[in-house]
């Protein structure tokens, strides 16, 4: 194309495509051959239209301007197909015999129209996430500064309410005091105005007594004692508890605003939630509400397996926060609900706290059985090994090399059914939170349930072997013949050498609970 077609096309209209076989008053395209590399108006289109060769291997698309891009850089080919797969031009040696011959491939024309309506109908789902008031920005900016606000204000409320108080009780208090300063000033006035001996005499002890009074009046020490001050120091403490907890939520809304990814308060997971005991050691049990567990002897001999149940159906994800011991081992995720009384060997995802040492398990079921079962038992087997992963440890990340992580007080889980996710998090404030992993989980067709064991795995619950734990910290062995320890073998009627009797009922400690 020359120089003079090329900058009378740009006076023209420089979105409109012209017939490039125009010699003169070029009229607008009707259809560009991508062959020919031409474009061409109603008239000159004719011949593409009227000859079969033409009509069946020069392909025609809308007006465009091809400027040099259609030919295949590697085959050197016309472009006539499109990759959906890889959303690229191919050339027919692109399409047959190279990398797209798998793919899913398209003439121009078919790729444009299913193109075109797969942005109708995304355009249409975007339009309804925007018209969404759960996710419009105005309703977001709206409600989020209507709750920021009445977090303000009740905050500012209470502290201006403690302010008057305080400070309405005190000026009282300060200005019945102030009396006796005025008047030990009125006093020394009038003796010092007395000119008469004998009257000033008689004076004296009164206004003596006045300034020694003044004297030991002190502005600073708060209310006189008694029961106005014992009474309105309660109500300050009540009131500033409510203040602390407006303060409290007013800052942990702020924290999550900025950064909810490590910020969440943490608000009581609910009481649809609930343990539900698949086994129990000895001593072990729940309280009323099954939202604790507890236990009166040594919990390292001991062993209990309680899933996370919930009476309310979840839309799109589930969270728990659980407190933990220190002093024993356990592991918390989820596992199919078939095999929770023995996961030793089952697959589950968990956070595993075992010997000192923090670690996760992704580990997966293939779920391609049946077709192993077609390629024989040995070939199953070994596939089943390749999906079976082991359990890896988590460490902090510090300059000087890795750590190990510290023991968990509360850990806070989150299941995400539509990511098919299960995060941790390490719930270190009332407000802070910081991620320990995210599992991705492929269990698929499985009827996963959230669970929390305690103890180790191979602990065997016994009857001829139990153990006792003084408060004093001596552990105490029971067999037939009684009560013994590494020294000495008691009867069941023994003390220890605290004086408490061995044997007895031991302080009953909770070990784990739904916060």
């Amino acid at each position: 194309m020359s120089d003079s077609i090329q900058t009378k096309r740009r006076r023209t209209d420089p979105q409109t495509i012209l017939c490039d076989m125009c010699a003169e008053d070029r009229k607008p395209a009707k259809k560009t051959c991508m062959k020919c590399e031409i474009s061409m108006c109603v008239q000159h289109l004719q011949a593409h239209l009227t000859t079969p060769v033409l009509l069946q291997t020069h392909p025609l698309t809308e007006p465009m301007d091809l400027c040099g891009n259609t030919k295949c850089s590697q085959h050197g080919k016309l472009l006539e197909y499109y990759c959906l797969d890889d959303m690229t031009c191919v050339c027919v040696s692109c399409a047959i015999e190279d990398q797209h011959r798998l793919h899913n491939m398209k003439t121009f024309s078919t790729a444009h129209k299913e193109l075109l309506e797969k942005l109708k109908a995304e355009q249409l789902i975007l339009q309804e996430k925007t018209d969404d008031e759960n996710v419009s920005l105005e309703k977001w900016e709206k409600s989020e500064r209507e709750k920021l606000g009445r977090c303000s204000v009740r905050l500012i409320e209470a502290v201006t309410n403690l302010r008057d108080i305080s400070l309405t009780s005190v000026q009282s208090s300060v200005s019945a005091r102030m009396v006796s300063l005025k008047t030990s000033k009125s006093s020394m006035e009038a003796a010092q105005k007395e000119k008469d001996t004998f009257r000033f005499l008689q004076m004296y002890s009164q206004v003596h007594q006045d300034v020694e009074k003044a004297k030991a009046v002190d502005l600073r020490k708060g209310l006189e004692p008694g029961s106005h001050r014992d009474k309105l120091a309660e109500e300050i403490r009540q009131n500033g508890e409510k203040m602390m907890k407006q303060a409290s939520q007013f800052w942990g809304s702020l924290l999550t605003l900025v950064d909810p990814e490590h910020h969440q308060e943490l608000v009581p997971t609910g009481s649809d939630l609930i343990f539900e005991p698949q086994s129990l050691g000895p001593g072990m049990s729940l309280s009323k509400d099954n939202r604790k567990v507890f236990h009166n002897s040594w919990l390292g001999q001991c062993c209990a397996t309680v899933l996370i149940c919930s009476t309310k159906t979840a839309s799109s994800y589930q969270r728990w926060v659980v407190s933990l011991p220190e002093e024993c081992d356990w592991m918390i995720g989820l596992c199919d609900k078939k095999f929770a009384k023995n996961l030793k060997d089952e697959p589950f995802y968990g956070l595993c706290w075992e010997d000192k040492q923090l670690s996760f398990h992704p580990m997966e079921n293939d779920d391609d059985s049946d077709a192993l079962f077609k390629e024989g038992e040995s070939n199953m087997a070994n596939t089943a090994k390749q999906h079976m992963v082991s359990s890896e440890l988590i460490t902090n990340e510090e300059e000087n090399g890795d750590e190990a992580m510290p023991p968990l007080e509360k850990v806070e889980v989150l299941w995400n059914f539509d990511a098919s996710s299960l995060s941790f998090y390490c719930r270190t404030g009332q407000h802070q939170r910081e991620e320990i992993i995210t599992i991705e989980m492929s269990l698929n067709n499985k009827e996963l349930t959230p669970f929390v064991r305690l103890g180790k795995e191979n602990v065997q619950n016994t009857t001829q072997r139990q153990e006792w734990k003084c408060t004093c910290g001596k552990v105490y062995y029971r067999d037939g013949n009684g009560y013994r320890n590494n020294m000495s073998r008691f009867s069941s009627q023994a003390n220890c050498s605290c004086g408490k009797m061995i044997g007895g009922p031991c302080v009953t400690e909770m070990v784990c609970k739904l916060c």
